[in-house]
């Protein structure tokens, strides 16, 4: 039963005071003491409620993110199970961010990353792109939340060429959105976004050139890659992308190609630890890392100096 219906049947003399007040507590109320007593092993630092909903703050950044019911995925709530989200990637990726002023968040959904770094590095300026309606809403509410002034939101998905396409949407794993059925359920829902190629968009509202891209687009990075050549090859920015072999499978191509693609533009690929970077070369099944670093060879010297553990 849940709360508002034991309410409720207390309400119309169902259930009686002391069995609504003891049945109350055990099965709801209790569990708001067990939250505070898990609270110390996480990033999580404080989980507040109001009538507007449930809103997370990481203990590291001071970052405020209100969470999307139904989504049993979101980053503040990873964060909560797991004690941390992604550390090895976060704590790389704000390393190699360092002189940087210009990120661009491709697959931003409600914004964790983007938002993190912001409240680290305030002089920078942030670009999250997200084409879910719905996911999109929540991103911009948590910038406001957070009162941030330096992230621009833009509702687009980057691909390859330019037009409309379906996109699908599973509101138990938001992070999951994609332009295929990841998932293969039946209860996805479907939803029209609109493609734009980066070099493109980049033109036409002419923004910073990135100093770092952030892709996860559940399978589609090669796409946003091939809308980018003359980003890549002019701006040369840093590169955090997640791979998968599940998710690329499903949009027809090798993993590799990423890999092939990316050193045509005279990229290094890395995988991480935290605190330094691992060089990787190709991905075969065995490979069982899914975030990866791209950084320039000539560009990024200093860099790849300083942090991978072979130079």
């Amino acid at each position: 039963m849940k709360l508002a219906q034991l309410r409720s049947d207390f309400a119309a003399g169902q259930v009686d005071k002391p069995r609504y007040i003891e049945q109350a507590y055990q099965d709801y109320h209790r569990q708001l003491f067990e939250y505070a007593a898990m609270l110390p092993e996480t990033d999580i630092r404080e989980i507040s409620i109001d009538a507007s909903g449930v809103v997370f703050t990481t203990r590291s950044t001071g970052v405020r993110i209100r969470c999307q019911p139904g989504d049993h995925r979101s980053p503040p709530v990873e964060t909560f199970n797991f004690n941390d989200f992604e550390p090895r990637e976060s704590r790389m990726m704000f390393k190699l961010f360092e002189g940087c002023s210009h990120f661009y968040d491709i697959g931003a959904n409600i914004g964790w990353h983007s938002l993190n770094l912001a409240a680290t590095y305030r002089h920078a300026s942030f670009e999250c792109f997200e084409p879910i309606p719905s996911t999109y809403q929540h991103l911009t509410g948590n910038i406001a939340l957070n009162r941030f002034t330096n992230i621009r939101t833009h509702h687009v998905a980057l691909a390859e060429r330019r037009g409309a396409h379906t996109f699908y949407f599973y509101e138990a794993c938001s992070g999951n959105a994609s332009g295929v059925n990841l998932t293969g359920r039946p209860d996805v829902s479907e939803v029209e976004c609109q493609l734009h190629r980066l070099d493109d968009y980049v033109a036409e509202h002419r923004l910073a050139p990135p100093d770092f891209i952030k892709c996860d687009v559940e399978g589609a990075e090669l796409r946003v890659f091939q809308g980018a050549p003359q980003t890549l090859a002019r701006d040369q920015p840093i590169i955090l992308a997640e791979i998968l072999r599940k998710w690329s499978a499903k949009y027809g191509y090798n993993p590799n190609e990423i890999f092939e693609l990316l050193a045509g533009h005279g990229y290094r690929a890395f995988t991480s630890d935290g605190s330094k970077l691992l060089p990787f070369t190709r991905m075969t099944e065995e490979t069982v890392e899914t975030n990866f670093f791209f950084l320039h060879a000539s560009r990024h010297q200093a860099q790849i100096r300083r942090f991978t553990i072979d130079e």
